[in-house]
């Protein structure tokens, strides 16, 4: 066969496999309608993973390199997910707050994926494995959360919104146990710290984890019958275990606010709030000059911490939340002069208030 015919074979084979890929995404589509209608989840881990298994045995069949099919399925796949809905990354265990704050967040028809670290939620992001990562940032009664705040630093990732959930812990157990019987209690170190009262009249030895959620989880697969873990009640119905004890926090005034980072932050709604990231000379007034520049304006600050550099000590950056989308126009205004005067300047992200 001629080089010209070979090439129009070429031409109508690319032609083929475009309108498959777009037949596959709007089946794709059609599916997770269909699963909004029977108010089902959009993901499902075990039909993803008898898709995967399919696609390497016909790989296998025709004698194709299944890492190379399964790169190539993997931008097919993640196209027909986010037709179907928003892809939310978070730090933890199924059945975490970060978890529940995202359903809040964006709805039931989201699809959720987790990691154990902080750091792998922004790298997910960032890479464009996930659209979205919602993190927490900041709780009531404990205060920020430094490491996001190191990251959101470093990262060209933009805050596009903030949720803020009511945080209530369950002592959680398996289904035989019993509150007099639990010799020791897993949970997050922050939980743990949040739930010291109760703890201290249960008497028990209290072991810090990375998770609340993975918590529970953790003595589900052991089968641990005298312990507990201190979790949401959505993490003991998730993983089929019993709720000992309710609302065991000392505060009830126990609130965390999360960020959710995309790629783009959000336009401007009406009600919007802007974060950002500064460092000013080091000398007199230098802060208070910074400052003043939002006061003439008339523009609101919410929150300001500082961070140390991590360059020279005693050296910080300030974290500053103001009221005002940075396309409005005092704010634009104003973050266009502290450009000018501050040693650095890095906006965060604009996104509207939590509700």
């Amino acid at each position: 066969m001629k080089l010209e015919d070979l090439r129009r074979k070429i031409d109508q084979t690319d032609t083929n496999i475009v309108k498959l890929i777009a037949e596959r995404i709007r089946i794709a589509q059609e599916i997770g309608e269909e699963k909004k209608k029977q108010g089902k989840q959009i993901g499902d881990k075990e039909r993803e993973k008898g898709v995967w298994e399919n696609i390497k045995s016909l790989a296998r069949g025709e004698n194709l390199s299944q890492e190379v099919i399964a790169r190539i399925y993997r931008e097919i796949v993640t196209a027909c997910k986010r037709t179907q809905g928003k892809e939310v990354a978070f730090q933890g265990e199924v059945g975490a707050y970060s978890e529940e704050a995202a359903f809040q967040f964006f709805g039931s028809s989201i699809i959720t994926k987790p990691y154990e670290s902080l750091d792998e939620v922004f790298k997910v992001v960032e890479q464009d494995d996930m659209q979205f990562g919602i993190v927490p940032v900041e709780n009531s009664l404990e205060g920020s959360i430094s490491r996001v705040y190191d990251l959101l630093l470093d990262s060209s990732l933009k805050v596009c919104g903030e949720i803020e959930l009511r945080v209530s812990h369950c002592l959680i157990a398996s289904p035989e146990a019993r509150l007099d019987l639990i010799k020791r209690v897993y949970s997050h170190p922050q939980a743990l710290g949040q739930c010291k009262t109760f703890l201290k009249h249960l008497g028990c030895e209290l072991i810090p984890t990375y998770d609340t959620a993975g918590s529970v989880k953790m003595i589900k697969e052991k089968g641990i019958t005298d312990g507990g873990a201190i979790a949401s009640a959505r993490a003991a119905e998730i993983y089929k275990m019993k709720i000992i004890a309710s609302e065991i926090e000392d505060n009830p005034n126990n609130f965390t606010r999360f960020f959710i980072l995309s790629r783009e932050d959000s336009p401007p709604s009406g009600n919007d709030k802007t974060s950002i990231v500064f460092s000013v000379k080091h000398r007199p007034k230098a802060l208070s000059e910074f400052l003043k520049v939002f006061a003439t304006r008339n523009i609101n600050l919410t929150k300001i911490e500082s961070r140390p550099t991590r360059q020279k000590p005693w050296e910080y950056n300030f974290y500053l939340d103001f009221e005002g989308h940075r396309e409005d126009k005092a704010p634009r205004e104003v973050l266009e002069n502290l450009d000018r005067t501050s040693l650095f300047l890095k906006v965060l992200g604009s996104y509207p208030k939590a509700k």
